[in-house]
């Protein structure tokens, strides 16, 4: 451990992967949240051997976290073999388990936070935003070789920061009520005073000395205080891309971690100039656009001094990291996400059909709980 308090940065296998994945626990009567992770953790007869399920900040949510893998078949089968776990232990309880970033309908003053110093300690220090934190997402974590390498590749993972949103998009109701945007879980994210995005910085000691500062200035402690959309975790030796929303579907939860496996291949390989000072300018506006907008959104280029439609330039990088795809032997798992992109149909889509369709959110939320657990 550092003076600053940061872990010295460990070493991992170039580009292994590991995924968590924030999901819902609903009641299997009328689908609204229900206060059971305690209950269904306690209960659980687990080995462990696809990695771990735990405890989230209020008790109507678990986390689920792969182990370290080098390749995306790999964290195929951790979730596969987690998705089954939870199943069998979830229906022993009568709870339902649901992907989704937002759940279409519940109440955030009737949450309960979980057990736990951490967990109290987030209440006491954010109040209300702690219980309203009870929204979805999938982490990825990208590994690397040195610390300056994740600085580098945190900062041009964030340029990319739009296309996992609206990738990932899964968020299209709020207490009721469509929010119109494809992603309203990132809202919440934002009312965090240290959300957003990585500042420009050099290498691992300017980071370091950034940190410092924060730490000077009483506003961050660990690096658990940064909610960055990509933040660098030494003692893990990754990147953590956050801003997606938690799929629907494994299946789909794999695919985006096929996508930030290939994508980090192909910056590395390639290292495009970054231009951090003029993303810094843009990256706000550009995540807004892929929230409200998702596919359909109109992204701001700082160096073209223009805007470029978002499924234009994605179906280009699609493309360009497709050779890095094949070499790391997931090429399959990114022709969802390509199909996703010509169709126009990713989950946000989807909850609004069946939403359409039933003409209440039970039963949206009955089929999706469906939908993650087939």
């Amino acid at each position: 451990m550092s003076a600053s308090g940061l872990e010295n940065f460990k070493e991992s296998a170039p580009l292994s992967l590991g995924v968590e994945l924030e999901l819902q626990l609903v009641s299997r009567r009328d689908f609204d949240l229900t206060r059971g992770a305690t209950d269904l953790l306690g209960s659980l007869d687990y080995d462990g051997r696809f990695g771990e399920i735990k405890l989230e900040i209020t008790e109507s949510m678990i986390e689920i976290s792969t182990q370290a893998q080098l390749t995306v078949d790999g964290i195929a089968g951790d979730l596969a073999g987690l998705r089954d776990t939870l199943r069998q232990h979830g229906e022993r309880n009568n709870i339902g388990i649901c992907g989704g970033g937002t759940h279409p309908f519940h109440h955030w003053p009737e949450r309960r936070i979980c057990p736990g110093e951490r967990f109290n300690g987030l209440y006491q220090r954010y109040g209300y935003l702690a219980k309203q934190f009870t929204v979805f997402g999938q982490h990825i974590h990208v590994g690397c070789t040195s610390a300056d390498e994740a600085i580098w590749l945190t900062q041009a993972l964030g340029v990319h920061v739009p296309a996992f949103i609206a990738l990932s998009a899964a968020s299209p109701f709020v207490d009721g009520v469509d929010s119109l945007y494809q992603s309203a879980r990132l809202n919440a994210v934002s009312a965090f005073p240290l959300s957003g995005q990585c500042p420009p910085l050099d290498d691992w000691p300017d980071f370091c000395r950034h940190f410092e500062f924060l730490q000077a200035c009483g506003i961050a402690q660990g690096i658990k205080d940064l909610y960055w959309d990509v933040r660098p975790k030494p003692e893990f030796g990754t990147v953590e891309i956050r801003v997606c929303d938690t799929p629907l579907a494994i299946e789909q939860a794999v695919s985006l971690a096929a996508f930030a496996q290939s994508l980090a291949r192909w910056l590395l390989r390639t290292r495009p100039p970054l231009h951090t000072e003029r993303q810094a300018h843009v990256a706000r506006y550009n995540k807004f656009q892929a929230c409200r907008y998702g596919l359909e959104a109109e992204i701001s280029d700082p160096v073209g001094l223009c805007r470029q439609p978002l499924r234009q330039s994605l179906a280009s990088l699609l493309e360009a990291i497709s050779g890095d795809a094949r070499e790391l032997g997931c090429l399959h798992w990114l022709n969802p996400l390509k199909n996703m992109l010509a169709e126009g149909a990713g989950d946000a889509a989807w909850l609004r059909g069946r939403f359409r369709q039933h003409g209440n959110l039970n039963d949206v939320v009955r089929e999706a709980s469906e939908r993650l657990m087939r």
